[in-house]
């Protein structure tokens, strides 16, 4: 979770929202990134998307092995990709300020740990108060 959680300070300290994810494969970091809709101007770099788009093409085999780190409970989008890659885990650094379909993916067969870490949570909840426009455009309220 503390590399998660370093994609989500660099995020911030590049002018964005503060929220990170690293793929792990045996132990191994293998892939990270950060929400970078503001930096890109994107509608789909969310962290665990550009987590996912740089750890680069994997094979099934190694999907099955991986645990995917995020400091914010991943969204309908971000958990579709854990769903379409045979991501089996994923550990969630927190979820009071969001949560997403966790129930859902854990039907599905996704191993899903919440940890609500201290750091994530003042991590999200300083940033929702002090950009609320940002975090309302980003959750799509």
């Amino acid at each position: 979770m503390a590399a998660a959680i370093n994609e989500a300070l660099v995020g911030a300290d590049e002018g964005g929202i503060p929220i990170g994810s690293v793929l792990v494969i045996d132990g191994e970091i293998v892939g990270r990134g950060h929400n970078r809709r503001v930096q890109q101007g994107s509608v789909v770099l969310h962290a665990e998307m550009d987590c996912l788009e740089n750890a680069g093409r994997l094979s099934a085999a190694d999907y099955s092995r991986s645990v995917l780190y995020s400091t914010l409970s991943p969204c309908d989008m971000c958990s579709g990709a854990m769903l379409l890659y045979g991501i089996p885990r994923v550990v969630i650094g927190e979820n009071r300020t969001f949560r997403g379909p966790e129930d859902y993916v854990a039907s599905r067969g996704i191993v899903v740990q919440i940890v609500n870490d201290e750091t994530c949570i003042r991590m999200m909840q300083d940033f929702t108060t002090r950009h609320p426009e940002l975090w309302n455009e980003d959750i799509g309220v």
